[in-house]
């Protein structure tokens, strides 16, 4: 008889099916709690949920029988990543990957090929592909139902789990950062890791309109619910059937509109129209400025001493937000720009992953400013327009990386 005292739960199972709760001891027994309520909505596609405590992974099961394996953060402090190689797809990269993944008629055998290659390497434990908050959001707003699913699905396979931290909240950590950096108190820095599985790390909190709350456990227990229930959610949420409508128009891309026009007829050389842009990308930030400085604990006398120049050089000396201005420069500058609606995400979310990640796929519209801005800034990152072309690149990287660990299956 086994030593009750030895034995552990070895895996959790949420059934939807049989509405049930099953938890699996080492020994093999089981032991099942019915669901009084169901915790799936009528538009979800999730069937079941299995939690393996012992190798921090998450495998969802949907409906139609397709698998989603997240892998989940763990508590004690280290790099997560390991050396993986950190590959970040603009939504347009994400529909090809999908196409050829499954291979359809819309992708070619160079993009399948290469769709095999970064699969493998995920698996291997070579590289990441994160998902952001913009893949959510382009995702669920795409009217077919179909297509949402396929597309969703390969986002949450090819990630498994990993995320970028949202922009909103990185640009506001570079910023807090920055200031204590200035006034020499670097150990006060906040040092949130960008590419990472931490729970909640989609959405900055400033989105919510109130914070969640998680029930209190004992030990680490805490940090797991909120892991799991983190992974969980974003599966859900991602494969659901119901689409997501558009959010309303800001007016950002009218009023940047505006703006080029109006540098556009200025008749002043292009360092007196980097400080226009700059004074306009201020007027923009002076909310998380002013919010961030206070967090810092900077003194009011000595922001206003930093004055405008001081304030210019903190955002410029940040990775995602000094990529973020060199690309307005950049599109500011070149005459006859047109701004699009979609133009803020995508340079929100581009000029974030450029300035963590070791790889960039994107439309070549934001690739040229965003090389623009990684030559003037001298970050590392290699952008590329062409699936084929950056997997031909990540191959020549990996051959001189380190040896991977032993994946999760």
């Amino acid at each position: 008889m086994a030593n009750e005292s030895n034995l552990s739960i070895t895996l959790i199972t949420l059934d939807r099916a049989a509405a049930c709760t099953v938890f699996t001891r080492s020994d093999g027994k089981e032991a099942r709690f019915p669901l009084d309520t169901s915790m799936f909505e009528d538009t979800s596609v999730v069937a079941r949920l299995d939690f393996t405590p012992a190798y921090g992974a998450l495998l969802a099961t949907t409906l139609t029988g397709d698998q989603v394996l997240f892998e989940l953060p763990l508590e004690e402090p280290g790099d997560p990543l390991r050396g993986r190689l950190v590959v970040y797809l603009d939504q347009n990269q994400w529909s090809l990957l999908s196409n050829a993944s499954r291979g359809t008629e819309r992708s070619s055998e160079a993009d399948r090929a290469a769709a095999r290659k970064l699969r493998n390497w995920v698996d291997q434990r070579r590289i990441v592909l994160p998902a952001s908050a913009g893949h959510y959001y382009e995702t669920s707003k795409r009217f077919s139902t179909e297509k949402r699913y396929a597309l969703g699905l390969t986002i949450l396979q090819y990630s498994r789990g990993w995320q970028m931290r949202d922009p909103l909240q990185v640009r506001r950590n570079e910023l807090h950062d920055a200031f204590c950096h200035r006034m020499n108190r670097s150990g006060s820095s906040r040092s949130a890791p960008v590419i990472t599985l931490d729970p909640n790390a989609l959405f900055s909190p400033t989105r919510r309109a109130t914070p969640a709350r998680s029930p209190k456990f004992q030990g680490g227990s805490t940090f797991q619910y909120e892991a799991l229930l983190a992974a969980s959610v974003s599966i859900d949420s991602m494969l659901d059937t119901q689409r997501v409508e558009q959010g309303p128009d800001t007016g950002w891309a009218a009023l940047s509109q505006q703006f080029s026009d109006w540098l556009d007829g200025l008749e002043q050389d292009a360092q007196q129209k980097r400080r226009a842009i700059d004074i306009h990308l201020l007027k923009d930030l002076q909310h998380e400025l002013a919010e961030e400085a206070a967090a810092a604990e900077v003194p009011k006398e000595l922001f206003r001493e930093w004055g405008f120049k001081g304030l210019v050089r903190a955002v410029g000396g940040s990775p995602a937000l000094g990529l973020f201005r060199e690309m307005l420069h950049s599109r500011h500058l070149n005459k006859g720009t047109t701004w699009r609606t979609n133009d803020l995400t995508d340079m929100v979310y581009l000029s974030c992953a450029a300035g963590y990640a070791d790889f960039v796929i994107c439309e070549k519209h934001m690739r040229d400013p965003l090389q623009h801005g990684l030559r003037r800034t001298g970050l590392p990152t290699r952008v590329d327009r062409r699936l084929a072309d950056a997997v031909a690149a990540i191959e020549a990287a990996l051959a001189t990386s380190p040896a991977p660990d032993t994946p999760v299956t």
